[in-house]
């Protein structure tokens, strides 16, 4: 079921930011510079400086707040979190939700490890209000695949109210093969097999106490300079008015 998810990271009060997270088998640091020298690659042109710095405190919700505010246009901060794990936490500041697939697949590539992409989002849409659900995860891998470097990709979501089930892939062996027969296409990739699964994965995404482990900071890439002329800015309580 989609419509009550019980149990989203912070009660889902960072939502669109959560709402899409990726994660990357690798530290937070070394995934950070890593990823701030792309960017530096991609931006020189425009006059574009990328810079790293860690984002101390402990508590979850202050290391995201260094994302805001949050923009139209283009991202312009990234932050990669440590867990009680060997994964690394990555969103972004952009105004609709973190986009993980080009960033975290590629990634997976240059630093020659797993990645994943984990969505969770409620179907709370009622006429001009809230969001259409979806459940998913895809988890990429360090090296090219029959479909780029995908691994595995499961999914259920409200597509504009009708609801569909995508997989891709080689399961893995924990997988409950049998769900994906349910009648319900909405019930064939639930959001508690999604925590399952990513438990098989060695992960706890929904859990607040997950992240940031005693003395190891996250790491926040910005990219300095000049912005798009559309560029627009938000609240976090700006993107959540239509929630």
């Amino acid at each position: 079921m989609t419509e009550n998810m019980k149990g989203l990271l912070l009660d889902d009060r960072w939502a669109p930011v959560t709402s899409e997270m990726g994660f990357l088998e690798a530290g937070a640091e070394h995934a950070a510079r890593a990823f701030a020298a792309w960017q530096a690659g991609l931006f020189v042109s425009r006059g574009i400086s990328v810079e790293v710095r860690s984002v101390s405190g402990g508590f979850l919700e202050q290391a995201l707040s260094s994302l805001l505010p949050l923009t139209d246009a283009e991202r312009r901060r990234y932050l990669f979190i440590p867990t009680r794990s060997p994964w690394t936490a990555y969103v972004d500041n952009g105004w609709r939700g973190t986009d993980v697939f080009s960033p975290v697949s590629y990634m997976a590539e240059v630093l020659g490890c797993r990645g994943l992409r984990v969505v969770a989002v409620p179907n709370t849409l009622r006429k001009d209000k809230g969001r259409y659900g979806a459940v998913m995860l895809d988890v990429y891998g360090p090296h090219r695949t029959a479909w780029l470097n995908y691994v595995r990709a499961l999914g259920v979501s409200n597509d504009g109210g009708r609801w569909v089930f995508d997989q891709s892939g080689e399961p893995f062996p924990f997988e409950k093969l049998e769900q994906y027969q349910a009648r319900r296409v909405r019930d064939r990739f639930t959001f508690d097999m999604l925590k399952d699964y990513l438990r098989h994965l060695g992960l706890s995404p929904f859990e607040e106490d997950f992240y940031l482990p005693r003395g190891a900071p996250a790491w926040l890439v910005e990219r300095k300079g000049p912005v798009l002329p559309n560029h627009k800015e938000y609240t976090l309580a700006q993107v959540r008015a239509d929630f």
